[in-house]
């Protein structure tokens, strides 16, 4: 069993309008944008990043802004439902506040005894606030969010699939123990991690197979401390069979991926060295980071990419 994984690190969804996605994290919901870069694979597409103040492992959603892309498909084999953690009784305060702010998908439910408020993305994106304990985080607290209502950083997430079995398997393998199931839905839980330490698993056997697009999250990122613990659960991973990518350089983490049984693509991400790395914690997100190889080509690049507005 693999013993390194301590919770989520980050998760990675696609948008279609760059100006839009960083409007909504950093003056709707309040994050701080942590970093200004550009797809490895695209770089004439931006990868925007936003968590708390210095981009914490566990905290930081982020999106490839690809310009006018199609929405996509709401299914199975895809993380349904991304859900940060906010303070016990800050429902009321962010109710208010995405209606006034003309947000859809509100919804009030709760589950295994927590309470929730669901809501949607600008391009559709599956969103829940949780409330929970803060347990040691600080939240960012960016346009006029308070701190006792302020994003804490991820809950967990929630995978929809058409049988849950062999990702259960995967998830258990990987340090996660199974928690409680209410109807279709069951929790597993990583102890001695970050406070990003839940998954839900949802089954639905008859569901449609998701199609990717603006809105979707195109990868799941768990955490490890260092690239030692990187490479001993890329092992374990290759020695149960699974196809794992060689390790590659993102700069601010060490990242692996492989493909899970229900489709969902999870990638292995270090805590090193961490988003101030070419950056000072006053100045994150502010100017745009080049990868090494694309540093000839700034001017260019530059020219592609939309102005965005702060």
């Amino acid at each position: 069993m693999i013993t390194d994984v301590k919770g989520l690190h980050h998760v990675t969804s696609m948008a279609a309008d760059a100006n839009e996605n960083n409007h909504f994290f950093t003056q709707t919901l309040g994050l701080r944008r942590v970093k200004k870069t550009v797809n490895f694979d695209a770089p004439e597409v931006y990868h925007l990043y936003y968590g708390d103040e210095i981009g914490t492992p566990g905290s930081v959603m982020t999106y490839f802004p690809f310009g006018r892309m199609p929405r996509g498909r709401r299914g199975t084999g895809e993380v349904g439902v991304t859900e940060f953690a906010v303070p016990r009784g800050a429902l009321g305060f962010w109710k208010d506040r995405l209606a006034a702010r003309g947000v859809a998908g509100l919804s009030e439910t709760s589950f295994l005894g927590e309470a929730r408020l669901g809501f949607e993305g600008p391009d559709g994106d599956s969103f829940a606030l949780v409330e929970s304990e803060a347990r040691d985080r600080t939240p960012w607290t960016g346009a006029d969010v308070t701190e006792d209502a302020g994003i804490l950083g991820f809950h967990g997430a929630r995978l929809r699939l058409r049988d849950a079995g062999a990702t259960a398997e995967l998830l258990g393998f990987m340090g996660y123990r199974k928690d409680e199931t209410d109807g279709n839905v069951t929790r597993y839980r990583i102890e001695g991690g970050n406070a990003a330490d839940t998954l839900d698993l949802e089954e639905l056997p008859g569901g449609p197979v998701a199609g990717q697009g603006a809105g979707s999250v195109h990868h799941i990122a768990f955490a490890v401390e260092d690239r030692a613990a990187q490479l001993r659960t890329r092992q374990a991973l290759i020695d149960t069979g699974y196809q794992v990518t060689p390790v590659i350089d993102r700069d601010y983490f060490w990242a692996i991926y492989f493909r899970t049984p229900g489709g969902v693509l999870f990638e292995v991400a270090t805590n090193e060295p961490g988003f101030d790395r070419d950056e000072d914690t006053a100045h994150l997100g502010q100017a745009l980071k080049l990868p090494t190889r694309y540093q000839p080509y700034r001017a260019q690049i530059e020219g592609l990419l939309p102005e965005i507005a702060e």
